[in-house]
């Protein structure tokens, strides 16, 4: 099979970083990239993902919201379908 180089831009710390990846799975950079477009090609889609981490908004959310439900402060009542419906009329 006949080779062909493809060239790419990148940052020099994504360099190194894929770098140390492909060294930690024992393969060239190469090996890897061909897998993803050869994946992309099969597929016809991008899959891009990442770990979601939460922003520090919603870390202190969700502190008050289990020190709330530890406390039973700012907690709903939650009602059967005919008592949430007799709750309504009252309003």
């Amino acid at each position: 099979m006949t080779k062909t180089i493809l060239n790419i831009k990148t940052d020099p710390k994504t360099k190194v970083e894929i770098q140390e990846f492909a060294a930690e799975l024992g393969v060239p950079v190469s090996v890897i990239m061909n897998a993803q477009i050869k994946q992309m090609l099969r597929d016809r889609k991008i899959v891009l993902s990442t770990e979601l981490e939460p922003t520090p908004y919603l870390i202190k959310i969700m502190d008050q919201v289990e020190k709330d439900l530890k406390t039973g402060k700012n907690i709903t009542k939650t009602f059967s379908k005919t008592e949430a419906l007799r709750h309504l009329d009252s309003l």
